[in-house]
This record gives structure tokens, sequence and C-alpha cells, in this order.
């Protein structure tokens, strides 16, 4: 039984990596250089707001992770290689933008995979140099890295960046680089995550002297409910921040938002938009989330020292991408141009609601990956 249900699992998620390979494809061929970011009925949106240019970086960073995926498997891989290398090359400038505060999002997924790939040193400049960029960002009278809203707030959001620093910092041996990647997780910690292991999404500072003020939301139901896509960030992040720290704190925070995830979702792993989001609108479901979750449980199982909790932890993982496999996948759409439908951009200005978002496409792509490499 238990052999069977891994070559389900097995087939299932290689059968949604094909259709992940198909829609990449075609949004190539049929709109080149163009870097998606959320769909208006199935069809990527070209004209709706953005607000920040952080999304730049998944398609390419999906184009690697094929790209490794087929090499493993003795496969040609140059289309992939080529195309990942086109589509990542036109982000190295921005490892010197200071406009936005998801450069890890930007590079983690291009330029880190990139020189996975490859060993090329020029690669490993651009990642050191986007990780200090980055590091401007500190407030010292807070102790945190400020998110695009201003200088006052923090996102929960930024917990999946400042994996960046802590690279750039273990690169060079700069002690000062790990302290600031540290004391902004060690803020967040303290501000952001709730006793319970919930997260509000944006914590807000008096500027002038670094006191905390108060929670606060962009995208949740209520400064004090718990947005799912922030709360996975949380959990990816805060286990990112324990691989490069091995700081105990860290990975008790991951596993207390792991923890959260499982109790409030239902049985399926696929969360409404906000754990805290009312009747009328709880039927919402993100799956951006769901993956983004998925992704950071198969990475969170690997740092438990409890290796029954470590399992679980792994199958929660798998639970949700075989729901999103069988229930989500945009396979039987034709006309559909993402791959995986119920995703949510910004569900309070009706942004890319119950649609294909390009990190939610990413993040189930990565996950698939990785879980075909235990299956």
């Amino acid at each position: 039984m238990i052999h069977f249900e891994l070559d389900s699992d097995r087939d299932l998620m290689a059968g949604a990596l094909t259709f992940a390979q198909k829609q990449i494809l075609r949004l190539v061929e049929k709109q080149p250089d163009y870097y998606p970011m959320y769909t208006e009925d199935g069809v990527w949106n070209h004209d709706g707001p953005a607000y920040s240019h952080w999304c730049e970086g998944f398609l390419p960073g999906m184009m690697w992770i094929l790209h490794r995926y087929e090499t493993a498997r003795g496969r040609d891989a140059e289309r992939w290689l080529k195309l990942a290398i086109q589509y990542s090359k036109p982000l190295e400038e921005r490892q010197f933008d200071r406009e936005i505060t998801d450069l890890g999002f930007l590079f983690f997924s291009t330029y880190h995979r990139w020189y996975q790939a490859t060993g090329d040193k020029a690669l490993k400049a651009v990642l050191i140099q986007a990780g200090r960029t980055l590091a401007t960002g500190f407030k010292e009278k807070g102790q945190y890295l400020s998110s695009p809203v201003g200088d006052e707030s923090v996102f929960i959001d930024m917990m999946m960046n400042v994996g960046l620093i802590f690279y750039a910092a273990k690169e060079t041996g700069d002690r000062t680089l790990r302290e600031i990647a540290i004391r902004h997780a060690l803020t967040t910690r303290r501000v952001l995550v709730r006793g319970d292991g919930s997260a509000a999404h944006e914590g807000i500072f008096d500027t002038a002297n670094g006191e905390f003020l108060h929670q606060a939301t962009q995208q949740g139901v209520r400064p004090d409910s718990c947005w799912a896509r922030g709360l996975s960030w949380g959990l990816y992040g805060f286990t990112t921040c324990y691989e490069y720290s091995r700081d105990p704190n860290f990975l008790r925070t991951a596993e207390a938002l792991a923890d959260y995830y499982i109790t409030h979702t239902p049985a399926n792993g696929v969360p409404p938009w906000d754990f805290n989001a009312p009747p009328d609108s709880r039927k919402q479901v993100d799956t951006s989330a769901a993956a983004i979750a998925a992704s950071g449980f198969l990475r969170l199982c690997r740092m438990v020292p409890d290796h029954v909790k470590g399992h679980f932890y792994w199958t929660t993982g798998v639970r949700i991408l075989r729901t999103l496999c069988e229930d989500y996948v945009a396979e039987a759409d034709a006309d559909w141009e993402g791959i995986l439908k119920g995703g949510v951009y910004h569900y309070n200005k009706r942004i890319g609601v119950d649609e294909s978002v390009i990190w939610g496409d990413y993040f189930f792509v990565e996950a698939l990956e990785q879980a075909l490499r235990k299956l």
C-alpha cells in the first residue's frame, strides 16, 4: 500500500511538472521576454497594478528548477539552460536596486540557482552585492529591514529576503551583514509572530526612537488576523534563517508557524486566504500560500531533530502537493495561461483573486522538484 501511494504521488507530481513545462514554453513563445505576475480570467495581465517589481525572478527561477530536474533524469536540459540564462541576465543590474526590498525573491530564485549549476564566481559576486544592497535598508532604531510601505513598516514577507543577507555574510565572512540578518529575524519574531504561532502581516515602529507601536496589515482581514500567505512566508523564511544561523530560536519559530498552519488549515492542506476571514470570503483559498507552505514543510522536515515530527512535516508537504495537483492544476482549461489556479495577489483590492500568481507557480514547481527527489 505504501509503495502504491509513493508511485501514485510520483506520477501525479511528475505529470504536474510536465504540464508546468508546457505552460512556460507556451508563455515564452507567445510573449517573449515578458515577466508575468498574475492572471485575469486565466490570462497573464499586462496592464494591472503591480505596486513593486518583485516578481521578475520567478519565471527564470522555474526555468532553473526545470534545468536541474531534466539534468538529474539524464534528459536534454539545454533548452532550459538557455532560457534560464536569457531571462535571468536582465536582472543583473538589480543587484544595486535600493528601490525594492525583495532582492531575495529576485536573486535566490535566479542567480543562486545559476551559480549552483555552473560554479561561475561572477554569479556569486552578484549575489553578494545584492545581499549588501538589501542590508542598506536596515533600521538601527528598531532593528529591522523596512518594507516598501515606508521606514516605519516591517513585513513578514521580508523573512523570504533576509536569507540573501545571510548568504552574503557567509560567503564573505562579513560579521556586520550576519548581525543585520539575525537582528531583523529576531525583531520579526518578537513583533510579528504571536504566541499561538499565527503571524501578523505588518508591524509599525516609531522611526524617531525605534519603539514598536502596533501590528497592522496591508493584505489581511484585520491587523490581528493571520493572512495565510504571510504565515507561509514566515514558515519558509524562518526555516532558511535556521539553515544559515543554526539559532534554535529560529527553528522553534518555524515549527510554531508550521504547527499553526497544520491545525488551522482544512485536511486537504489548502488554506483560506486569511485564517480569520469571515464566512462570506472564507471559501476563497490561496493556493500560492499552500505552495509556499509545501516547499517550506519539505525544507523544515530536514531541520527538525525529532525524526517523527520531521516525517510528519514531510507528509504534510506531500499532502498539500497532492491536493494542488489533483484539484488546482489548470491542465483541463486549454485557455488558462498559468499553472496553478486558486491563487490570490491582493484580496482586499480584488487584484489577482482566484487566479494564477507567478510566485504560486514558482513555489509549486520548487516543491514538486524537491518532493520528486525523494519519492
